[in-house]
């Protein structure tokens, strides 16, 4: 880690059946503190995007840490959510009856549950919904997650899904 100018946390146990994000926050926050202890003290300078889950905690986590050893910088510490913003733009396009790479859905809030916010008034292309596609997608894009670990019976996570939102 000395002098990295870039570090990408992706480190944590994935969420499983039955687990809620406060579980996995049990686990993972001593994981990320660790981690940004180590960033902090090897290249505090470097660029820090979190990825590891629950990232509405775990970036809060992350800040108090590098604020604890005087190298904290708002500019510096990001939470990735993109792949909220891969699953909806994947369910906008079924509903629209197009590719997922020709539509572009703005997803704000965090990364859990109702604080994911798709802003369906600002999809590219423009389009337009009824009310209940709107309820629909705000709730499975929202319930993506779980969906995935559902299906999933707790052999993994949404990882195909995590490597195309890195790229």
């Amino acid at each position: 880690l000395p002098g990295m100018d870039l570090v990408i946390i992706p480190a944590g146990v994935p969420r499983k059946p039955g687990m809620t994000r406060d579980d996995l926050f049990k686990i993972n926050a001593g994981i990320v503190k660790t981690l940004c202890e180590g960033i902090a003290r090897c290249c505090p300078n470097a660029l820090v995007n979190l990825i590891s889950n629950p990232v509405n905690s775990t970036v809060p986590i992350a800040a108090e840490v590098f604020k604890k050893a005087g190298t904290y910088d708002p500019k510096r510490l990001l939470g990735v959510t993109m792949l909220d913003v891969v699953r909806a733009n994947t369910f906008v396009a079924e509903v629209l009856g197009l590719d997922p790479r020709e539509v572009s859905v703005p997803v704000v809030g965090g990364h859990a549950g109702v604080t994911i916010l798709p802003l369906l008034s600002q999809v590219k292309p423009p389009c337009s919904f009824t009310k209940e596609e709107t309820e629909y997608l705000t709730k499975r894009i929202q319930d993506g997650g779980t969906e995935v670990v559902q299906a999933k019976a707790g052999a993994g996570s949404a990882t195909l899904s995590m490597a195309y939102a890195a790229d």
